[in-house]
C-alpha cells in the first residue's frame, strides 16, 4: 500500500503565497515583528513576556496545522513569491451550520505595508472562504482610526456595519472597534462610512 502524502495547505496570488507557518520562519517572523513593534502595537493586544520566544512560536506553529487540519481556522504567513515574510493574516472563529461565517485578522511588516499585499492576501482567503470552505459571510473588525486597515477592508469589498462597544483589549485597553463583512451574495450595495 502507498500512502500518498497530503500537500501543504497553500493559497497563491499574483505577488504572494499564503501558507501555514513553518518551524524554520522562527528567525524571521521573530526579527520583521520586533523591526516592526512599534508600526503594530498600537493595533494590537498586548505582547506576552514570551511573545518573540522560539517556544511560543512552536506553539503557534502546531496550532496552526492543527486548526487548518480541522478546519476551524487558518493562520496563514503571507510571503512574497521570492520567499521574504511580509506579515499574517487569519481566517478564525469558523462557524458552520446557519452561521456559516468567519473572522478575519491580519498584520503587516512595517517594511512592507501600503503596498498592496494586504488586499492581495485579503482576496485570495476571502475567494478561499466562499469557494472551498462554503462560507456565506466573512467578518472583520479595526480600530475606528486605523484608516490604513479600514481602506484594505473597503477595497477588497468589505462594507461596514456598525460599531461594537468594547470589542477587543488592545494595547493594554478594552477599545471600540468598526465592524465590516464581506457576503458571498452582496446585494447591499456601497455603504457609507461613519
Amino acid at each position: 500500500m502507498i500512502l500518498a502524502r497530503r500537500r501543504p495547505f497553500r493559497l497563491d496570488a499574483e505577488r504572494i503565497v499564503l501558507r501555514l507557518p513553518l518551524h524554520s520562519d522562527f528567525n524571521a517572523w521573530t526579527a520583521l515583528r520586533s523591526d516592526s513593534r512599534a508600526f503594530l502595537t498600537p493595533w494590537e493586544p498586548v505582547w506576552s513576556p514570551d511573545h518573540l520566544s522560539r517556544k511560543s512560536f512552536t506553539n503557534r506553529v502546531y496550532w496552526a496545522a492543527r486548526s487548518a487540519k480541522a478546519g476551524t481556522a487558518f493562520p496563514l504567513f503571507l510571503a512574497h513569491r521570492d520567499g521574504t515574510l511580509l506579515g499574517a493574516i487569519t481566517l478564525d472563529n469558523i462557524r458552520r451550520g446557519p452561521a456559516q461565517s468567519g473572522t478575519i485578522g491580519y498584520w503587516i511588516g512595517q517594511p512592507h505595508a501600503r503596498k498592496g499585499y494586504m488586499r492581495e492576501a485579503i482576496g485570495v482567503l476571502v475567494h478561499h472562504a466562499f469557494t472551498a470552505l462554503d462560507l456565506s459571510r466573512v467578518e472583520a473588525a479595526c480600530l475606528p482610526e486605523n484608516a490604513a486597515s479600514r481602506g484594505v477592508l473597503e477595497r477588497s469589498g468589505f462594507k461596514y456595519e456598525g460599531v461594537a462597544q468594547s470589542y477587543l483589549q488592545i494595547d493594554g485597553r478594552w477599545r471600540n472597534h468598526v465592524l465590516y463583512a464581506n457576503l458571498r451574495s452582496d446585494r447591499r450595495g456601497k455603504t457609507e462610512v461613519r
